[in-house]
């Protein structure tokens, strides 16, 4: 069944991927509540869709998302905000299986920049500006600003963008270790794309495992994250694609994956 969608496009550009393109032009792509909703929404559809392997998130050429939509939030106390659907959406978001790349161009800002940061890859435009800047505004982040922006970059720099409200560069970005490339804002679109079709012709399952294996060293020690990996290792033995996968090494030809 189609969704209504008023925030975000929705299409296919290629093959077993999926992009969705934030779409508020006017407010800078702010993320209003009916945003993350219509985001949580799709990552819901591609998670039960066996036909989707890769999400693309973007929003477009001139700014992914220049932060939460203030005027939605300055009513709000706290129970409201421990309590306000925004959570349940940001959790879908960061819990979503399947890979999920971004290209990020012009402003990634504070929910912005914790919304690309619920990407397992990033590709940034030469324009990217990425900041938590919410002290500004008497506030901290709110969505995983100061831990996955810290997990990802290290501690220094997360000071420096959490305690100043500074962005940094898409340049910075990349030495840093937040995105993997940076590209004129028309190729980091097209690069994303790429990137997502790469990973979509591989075994879904060994995909799978891969992402949560990657995911499991940020919130686990060495020794239970290692334990992991092995046990994953050990059951993609049963699988036929793994199988497939070495006979056609062994036979120098290009392996036909049944995502069994």
């Amino acid at each position: 069944m189609e969704r209504e969608v008023q925030d975000i496009v929705v299409d296919r550009p290629a093959a077993g991927v999926v992009r969705l393109t934030l779409h508020r032009p006017d407010f800078r792509n702010a993320l209003r509540t009916r945003t993350l909703g219509e985001i949580a929404a799709e990552l819901d559809a591609a998670q039960a869709d066996p036909a989707t392997r890769v999400v693309v998130l973007t929003g477009g050429l001139d700014c992914f998302a220049a932060g939460a939509d203030v005027r939605e939030m300055a009513p709000l106390g706290p129970i409201d905000i421990l309590t306000h659907e925004r959570q349940r959406h940001w959790r879908t978001i960061a819990t979503f299986p399947k890979p999920l790349v971004g290209a990020v161009c012009g402003y990634a800002l504070g929910g912005g920049c914790e919304l690309a940061l619920c990407c397992d890859i990033l590709v940034a435009g030469h324009n990217a500006k990425f900041g938590q800047p919410e002290v500004n505004l008497g506030m901290i982040p709110g969505a995983g600003g100061t831990q996955r922006l810290a997990r990802t970059i290290g501690k220094a720099l997360t000071m420096q963008m959490v305690l100043t409200g500074l962005p940094i560069s898409a340049q910075t970005a990349l030495a840093a270790g937040l995105v993997v490339e940076v590209d004129e804002p028309e190729s980091a679109l097209a690069r994303a794309v790429e990137i997502a079709s790469i990973i979509a012709a591989k075994p879904a399952l060994a995909v799978r495992l891969a992402k949560e294996a990657v995911l499991r060293a940020f919130e686990t020690p060495l020794t239970e994250g290692l334990a992991a990996e092995k046990q994953a290792f050990a059951l993609l033995a049963a699988s036929h694609d793994r199988n497939e996968g070495i006979a056609a090494f062994l036979e120098k030809r290009t392996p036909v994956f049944t995502d069994r």
